[in-house]
């Protein structure tokens, strides 16, 4: 163990394979398409960091800014003329407007913290925008505030806390997402926690500017989030089927209507002008018609010059995210940047196992002779188990989970005959080694982030013990 601070200088020199760049023949659209807002006349989003422009029928989208920092969250003024947008420089996030059709970004806020661009006001002077402000030094909730177009001081907006908001066309309300499911101060996406229903769950609220008064759209312990409001009617995202979809409101008639009916993957970022509304769905951008109600995906091709994309070497050092020592303290096996490397503790060469620049290799763990290295691998599309030789000398052998989903904790009996693991559903597998059968030996039903079995194996390899959210259990094998 001594020896393990020594190894990290070594894999400092280690360098992987690189980034399939894009290519302007491709087979589909450009997938990951973020943040869409939408004109009369256009869709603006945000793409490897930098924003971009394309007309309401898709086709090839134009660059609006190229910077090595971050650009997102556009959102177009009510005239389509300008674009506020979220521009991080020097590690702090600050809003900034320019024009539609691209130019000189003029920034409004100058404040050390997070100022997230969230819309406009009715009448296209002063942008909204969401900031940390109101609570430093802990930085545990946002608040809306509104800044002039032309610059200066910011001002709050009654609602002690809100995630994101919409004005009503007459500007005397506003509706509100009072907080993020799981706020994390500095990240962009608010939670990767599906279909969560503890505490944080809220509905979408709104606010009369003039008395204050408040009222909540209704809800049923679901996660509603990033309301749009055009007309008389209020449209957000909501997951109270399971899925998150986009939803609509009617202040006049109280009645709410499921819009979209993904089953898969949820729909995020969400955006509306009076005739139309674009929203992001499973790396797409889907166009809503609001007079027929019709949605439609869109194609849209981005390309440029992407100097990220490029093949290139990478030290791996600072990405190392796994490490094992082998059971003679040889070697250690380090999972980074996607591949699985082993490495001397003091004499020989480093070794790459996987050499695969288009999968997320992870979670190595030896055998208990040392002889074999097991991961886990996504390069056939869904994760499975690979068993390869630590010398790297033949093939791995490949063994097909029993689900889909995100499998973590990968350890090996002490006979080397089975691998446990468990998986995103909190079900503890057991995989025989020779054969591939899998054998499901609990299940958790207390789900919570990060929350993990803590399985171990007995030195006979006849039991294993775990924790779930009742007492800790020994289970035989």
């Amino acid at each position: 163990m001594k020896r393990m601070p020594s190894l990290f200088p070594v894999a400092a020199v280690l360098c992987v394979a690189t980034l399939c760049p894009p290519t302007t023949a491709r087979a589909q659209s450009t997938r990951l398409l973020r943040h869409p807002t939408i004109s009369h006349e256009a869709i603006a989003f945000e793409y490897g960091g930098d924003l971009w422009l394309v007309g309401r029928s898709g086709g090839t989208a134009r660059r609006l800014t190229s910077t090595p920092e971050m650009e997102t969250d556009p959102q177009f003024s009510p005239d389509g003329s300008m674009i506020a947008f979220s521009h991080t420089m020097g590690a702090n996030t600050d809003v900034f407007v320019m024009p539609a059709s691209g130019g000189e970004p003029r920034r409004l806020t100058f404040y050390p913290g997070i100022n997230r661009v969230r819309g406009w006001s009715p009448d296209g002077r002063r942008v909204l925008f969401a900031t940390d402000r109101s609570s430093v030094p802990q930085a545990s909730f946002l608040r809306l505030y509104s800044v002039s177009r032309d610059g200066g001081p910011a001002d709050a907006l009654p609602m002690p806390r809100a995630f994101s908001g919409t004005y009503a066309p007459d500007g005397r309300r506003i509706a509100y997402e009072e907080i993020a499911t799981v706020f994390i101060p500095g990240w962009y996406e608010a939670s990767g926690w599906r279909h969560y229903r503890g505490g944080r769950t809220h509905p979408i609220s709104v606010m009369s500017l003039g008395d204050h008064s408040v009222e909540k759209l209704p809800w049923n312990n679901s996660n509603d989030a990033v309301p749009a409001w055009i007309g008389n009617t209020i449209y957000f995202l909501s997951d109270r089927n399971h899925t998150t979809n986009v939803y609509s409101y009617r202040t006049d008639t109280k009645a709410v209507k499921q819009m979209t009916t993904h089953d898969d993957f949820d729909v995020a970022n969400m955006s509306a002008t009076d005739d139309a509304l674009v929203y992001e769905q499973a790396g797409d951008l889907h166009l809503i018609d609001l007079a027929s109600g019709a949605a439609r995906k869109l194609n849209i091709d981005v390309v440029g010059d992407f100097a990220w994309s490029r093949p290139q070497f990478k030290k791996v050092a600072p990405m190392i995210e796994e490490a094992a020592l082998s059971p003679t303290g040889a070697r250690a096996v380090f999972g980074a940047r996607g591949d699985i490397f082993t490495v001397p503790a003091e004499k020989g060469d480093w070794r790459s196992l996987t050499q695969s620049t288009g999968a997320h290799d992870r979670s190595p763990a030896w055998s208990p002779d040392g002889a074999q290295v097991a991961w886990l691998s996504d390069q056939s599309g869904e994760y499975q188990i690979m068993i390869g030789d630590q010398l790297n000398t033949t093939k791995a052998r490949e063994i097909a989970l029993p689900t889909l989903g995100f499998y973590s904790q990968l350890a090996w009996s002490p006979d080397g005959r089975q691998i446990s693991l468990e998986d995103n559903h909190l079900n503890l597998w057991v995989i025989e080694v020779a054969s591939g059968r899998a054998s499901k030996l609990d299940s958790d039903t207390y789900a919570t982030p990060g929350r993990s079995f803590d399985a171990a194996w007995s030195p006979d390899s006849r039991w294993i013990a775990y924790s779930k959210s009742l007492p800790s259990h020994f289970r035989a094998i």
